[in-house]
């Protein structure tokens, strides 16, 4: 079987128009395409961009292999001088991006691609696979988390994950969401997320009683040892084993450090009860997690009902997001060079107006209230736009263009930031605890009604006078 090379994961019709474009002379022409989405996954007020450590790799090493040429040309449709450039194909164009943790709202350009129109092409699907699937998976973290209001939640997925790339990656992107490690060991490995883990229900099955399995785990790893409780009774046996076992193992050693782990159950009842049996037997840092198909909406229930809980495991609806397992990021050419450098915007227009893109090569600036440190608002400017954070600047909603709101008080600051530039990565990549961090940093900056799980407030993301004016201008004129 001939070897992966990821330049070949792209829709077929990525190579039908690159040979287009090559015998036309359109590959010699600079594009800009933008990546996007139009909804939050669950209804949410916000969405985390992730996946961009993954197309830094992706474009840093793209190129076509001998083999993947001589399949292309087997298919009987390619130009031979058209293969014969992919044989010496890489990519030559500049990359901006939101840096991955980075709360991010619809119809705004995560990721913005200007490079000659056969890279930005080629290019197109591992973008899109990378980002949506990522930004999926933090996203989804990020409820969980927030709904365990500081409670650790832990990623327990990868059996449940689509393929293996989707457990390594998602169990990354699930760190980055804000989960504190993952039971992943090739995530830990590759990416440095913490990987941990105890036993499963086969570890007591395989000894004559559960007393001897417990005994025996604490005696191999007496630094914190989590207990599997639920195998047979969890409180008439699993609990009062645990406790047995703790005293006489762990306690003469001068360990106070175990958990309990409740898998199955009535889990606010289970743990309320094992808290009190655990606290009248002195075991005070015994700490209790819980796992068994957990999502945001049942730990948020949980919470509510006192549930004795001090860490989650979250595994199938975390890793595949099965409540809304679909990001739906899009790439959409916004705009072409022509022979003079001049750039000139490009609109998709719909009869559904939620598909109607933005045109034009764009940054992105967000506001923030000197005050609170919060963030106010979005605004979409063409390229060559400043906004002077010293002046009060004025921003409409370009829904209703009548809706206008003066900051004053504010800091701006540009979201998309240089990736590439001519082909070279110029980005420093920070380390995965470094993106964590700076997600959560950034969370903390929205305001609590854009976090709410229900009905959260509709975030401002606006367009500039100028942009909106073009906008408008390309409309009217497609209409004919």
């Amino acid at each position: 079987m001939t070897k992966e090379n990821m330049a070949m994961l792209c829709d077929f019709y990525e190579f039908t128009m690159s040979n287009g474009y090559f015998k036309n002379g359109f590959y010699q022409k600079n594009v800009y395409f933008d990546v996007f989405f139009r909804k939050v996954p669950d209804n949410g007020g916000f969405a985390i961009a992730a996946g961009l450590e993954q197309v830094i790799d992706y474009l840093s090493e793209l190129h076509f292999e001998p083999e993947d040429i001589d399949y292309l040309r087997e298919r009987g449709i390619f130009d031979e001088e058209f293969l014969q450039y992919l044989s010496d194909f890489k990519f030559t164009g500049d990359v901006y991006a939101v840096p991955e943790g980075t709360p991010v709202f619809p119809n705004e350009p995560i990721m913005t691609i200007k490079a000659p129109a056969i890279e930005a092409q080629l290019v197109e699907t591992f973008v899109l696979l990378s980002l949506n699937h990522q930004s999926l998976i933090a996203t989804k973290a990020n409820r969980i988390v927030r709904a365990a209001q500081g409670r650790a939640v832990l990623e327990f997925g990868s059996r449940r994950a689509q393929g293996a790339s989707g457990a390594v990656l998602g169990a990354r992107a699930a760190y980055i969401g804000g989960c504190a490690g993952t039971a992943c060991t090739l995530t830990d490995e590759l990416y440095k997320v913490p990987a941990g883990g105890t036993m499963a229900h086969s570890w007591v099955q395989m000894f004559d009683s559960e007393y001897d399995a417990f005994k025996t785990y604490c005696e191999l790893y007496p630094d914190n040892p989590t207990l599997l409780v639920d195998t047979y009774n969890t409180l008439k046996s699993g609990v009062p084993n645990a406790i047995k076992v703790f005293r006489e193992v762990l306690l003469p050693m001068g360990k106070t450090k175990c958990a309990i782990r409740l898998d199955s159950g009535d889990i606010s009842y289970l743990s309320k009860k094992a808290r009190k049996m655990l606290d009248d037997a002195g075991l005070n840092d015994c700490t209790i997690t819980a796992s068994n198909a957990l999502d945001e909406g049942l730990i948020r229930d949980l919470m509510m009902q006192g549930a004795q809980v001090d860490t989650f495991g979250v595994g199938e609806r975390l890793i595949t997001s099965s409540s809304s397992p679909v990001f739906g990021g899009v790439y959409k050419l916004v705009a072409v060079e022509n022979e003079d450098g001049y750039i000139v915007p490009k609109i998709k227009v719909s009869e559904n107006t939620t598909k109607i893109t933005n045109p034009h090569f764009k940054k992105v600036y967000r506001y923030y209230d000197k005050e609170s440190g919060k963030a106010l608002a979005d605004e979409l400017c063409v390229y060559d736009e400043t906004v002077d954070d010293s002046k009060p600047h004025t921003i409409f909603d370009p829904n209703a263009s009548w809706k206008t709101k003066t900051l004053t008080d504010f800091t701006a600051r540009e979201l998309l930031v240089p990736i590439f530039k001519n082909g070279e990565c110029i980005y420093n990549k920070p380390s995965i605890k470094e993106i964590a961090e700076y997600c959560r940093e950034q969370v903390d900056l929205l305001w609590d009604e854009v976090k709410r799980f229900e009905n959260p407030h509709n975030y401002y993301v606006d367009l500039s006078k100028r942009l909106y004016d073009i906008k408008n201008i390309l409309l009217s004129v497609a209409s004919y």
